[in-house]
């Protein structure tokens, strides 16, 4: 699957109708982020099941800042619309399929009891 544009108009709909989405958060002036571009690409066409997805901060600095983006590139990733990963940097090929595989192999069940325990706590 090509890797998707997010924007304020599609943002909410690809995070919720789909299971698993990575998002970069990225900008055209981030030398790390076109470093990070290839990896991410190639990545993507090995993971057909995942929406591969950019927001390019200079454009969406809404978004951006609706998830307190200060460095780029950061990496965000949804399973079932919840946020299991987010951090800023670029990672080797190798660290971000593990990444994947790891984020993968979550029991979503137990992050959902999770949430609703903290929830209850609050």
């Amino acid at each position: 699957m090509a890797v998707v544009e997010l924007n304020k108009d599609n943002f909410e709909q690809i995070i919720t109708d789909n299971a698993f989405v990575i998002v970069d958060f990225w900008a055209p002036w981030c030398g790390p982020c076109r470093s990070f571009a290839p990896t991410y690409e190639k990545v993507s066409e090995d993971h057909p099941d995942i929406v591969f997805a950019k927001i390019n901060t200079e454009e969406e600095q809404e978004i951006a800042a609706h998830f307190n983006i200060r460095s780029i590139p950061t990496l965000m990733l949804f399973r079932e619309q919840v946020i299991i990963y987010g951090e800023a940097g670029a990672l080797p090929e190798g660290a971000f399929r593990d990444l994947i595989e790891g984020a993968k192999e979550l029991d979503m069940a137990v992050v959902h009891q999770q949430i609703e325990a903290e929830r209850g706590e609050a």
